[in-house]
């Protein structure tokens, strides 16, 4: 009798040729997730924050007042968000897409051609809203519709599309910012986004059929049943998972929204320490392709019980660090944090509340999300003027992480056992 051998060698290989398999015979529905998150970069702090400086002296405004514009338009865009979203349950995303690409094109002509300063709180609110919000509202409600088996290497591989605008588009339009106008290069922004638009009606020609609304092919969530929204918000499981879902947007934010203040406070070389973010995108990158490995393999409750930690060390890091080395170690961590809660988050909601009611359960957690990411800076800002430097909060948002951490922990375990005992196999061809 010959006994087999356990070869790990040649069960990565065998992984390795199911995910190419996999992407091979997907590719046009991950690459339209990957042009829709790809987009949302026109919307993100992290490309708005550019203009700040021109956008300020344009208006006359102070830091304060444009902290306000800015907050005021996203908690706008987050009240919106949680009835808007869910339309991705009611359409398909090749109709929606007529609505959120030339509305997030036109909303960058619109801060183009601007003339007022009370008119910056309607482009934010609409920014954010068609961004930061739909475009991701979008891509990831979709890949988790589409895709069960491999819905964790599906939302991997379309969340690609915000690293790789993350590390472009601030250098990119950074440097054009020297040669051109401010003004000029938000109609650069709306024509990239409509020349993309043609692509991504092509890829979604034969869009295939949402899980949702098919009626034997569904991905059932705790109990065998699908939640609405309704549910989902009466649960306790939800709003033990809030303070996790306010954390990353808020704290992150303020991350980059203080990112002059940290350098200053800490003695910096602002052009070094704003050098640090390329490394923090690589290290998403290929954290986000081995998390949806994972989440594929161990399941999204093994993931989100550990998806805060690296936040918490990288702002414990941070926070102790007098040298740019040791910086550079903290934004490893935040690296990971990126990699690890962009696919993670999404594919819980799938796996506990099932996929019917999918894009109002996301849209819900979008808002939260959202929401935070209005509040961070207006937050750290307050207490800076209040003598807390951003460098000194740290240390109280390394324990609200903790704690959060401890409640998700509590939550997951105590959900896990009401989940279906097997999952439903995907049709991975279109």
């Amino acid at each position: 009798m010959q006994i087999g051998v356990f070869n790990p060698s040649k069960q990565a290989q065998t992984s390795a040729m199911g995910s190419l398999c996999f992407i091979r015979d997907n590719i046009r529905f991950l690459l339209a997730g990957m042009i829709l998150t790809l987009n949302s970069s026109y919307g993100q702090t992290f490309f708005i924050s550019i203009f700040a400086a021109r956008i300020m002296s344009e208006f006359s405004l102070s830091d304060g007042q444009w902290g306000v514009i800015y907050t005021i338009g996203t908690t706008g865009s987050a009240i919106v968000m949680f009835w808007a979203g869910t339309l991705s349950d009611r359409f398909r995303v090749r109709k929606l897409a007529w609505l959120v690409v030339p509305g997030l094109a036109f909303t960058c002509v619109g801060m183009a051609l601007n003339p007022w300063a009370s008119g910056l709180v309607v482009v934010v609110f609409l920014l954010r809203l068609f961004g930061q919000g739909m475009m991701f509202q979008l891509a990831s409600v979709s890949m988790a519709r589409w895709f069960v088996a491999r819905r964790g290497l599906a939302l991997s591989m379309s969340g690609l599309g915000f690293w790789l605008g993350q590390a472009t588009l601030p250098i990119l339009f950074a440097a054009l910012l020297a040669a051109y106008d401010w003004r000029s290069l938000w109609i650069v922004a709306a024509a990239l986004i409509l020349l993309s638009f043609p692509l991504l009606l092509w890829l979604l020609t034969q869009e295939r059929t949402p899980q949702s609304l098919a009626k034997e092919s569904h991905s059932v969530g705790m109990n065998n049943r699908h939640w609405t929204r309704a549910e989902v918000l009466r649960s306790p499981l939800f709003w033990m998972l809030l303070p996790m879902l306010l954390g990353p947007p808020a704290w992150g934010t303020a991350l980059f929204f203080q990112q002059v203040h940290i350098a200053a406070v800490k003695g910096w070389n602002l052009v070094e320490y704003l050098s640090l973010i390329p490394i923090m995108t690589a290290v998403s990158v290929g954290v986000t392709l081995i998390s949806g490995q994972l989440l594929d393999r161990l399941g999204s409750s093994f993931l989100i019980r550990i998806v805060l930690f690296p936040w918490m060390a990288g702002f414990a890091v941070l926070a102790l660090a007098d040298s740019l080395s040791l910086a550079m170690v903290a934004f490893v961590f935040f690296g990971i944090a990126h990699g690890t809660q962009s696919t993670t988050i999404t594919a819980f909601w799938a796996e506990f509340f099932g996929t019917r009611h999918i894009g109002a359960i996301k849209a819900a957690a979008t808002s939260v999300m959202v929401f935070g990411s209005a509040i961070g800076p207006g937050i750290s800002g307050a207490l800076i003027d209040a003598g807390f430097d951003f460098p000194t909060q740290m240390a109280g948002i390394v324990m609200y992480f903790t704690s959060s951490a401890l409640l998700v922990w509590v939550a997951v375990i105590r959900a896990k056992p009401s989940l279906p005992s097997s999952a439903e196999i995907d049709i991975e061809r279109a």
